[in-house]
């Protein structure tokens, strides 16, 4: 039996979701400059997969690294951590 590697898993915001049962997931990092010793906020963004289309902009999700779905998109929704207010 082959053992499947290890899936990627990120927790970030929603920030749309006008597509259908996909969303945008932004990911925020704080790393420190490496000349200066600031520390600087770096944002990466991810297209995800949202089968039941029941996440809202603002809701803080983990989604989860799987096969490519379309030419962007190529990680799922895995469950709402919290609501937007």
């Amino acid at each position: 039996m082959e053992k499947r590697n290890l899936r990627k898993e990120r927790i970030g915001v929603v920030t749309s979701n006008k597509m259908e049962k996909s969303i945008v997931v932004s990911e925020v990092k704080r790393v420190k400059h490496p000349m200066y010793g600031k520390f600087v906020l770096k944002t990466k963004k991810y297209v995800a997969h949202d089968e039941k289309n029941d996440c809202k902009e603002g809701d803080t999700v983990k989604i989860m690294e799987t096969r490519p779905m379309s030419k962007t998109k190529c990680w799922r929704l895995v469950e709402i951590l919290e609501r937007a207010k």
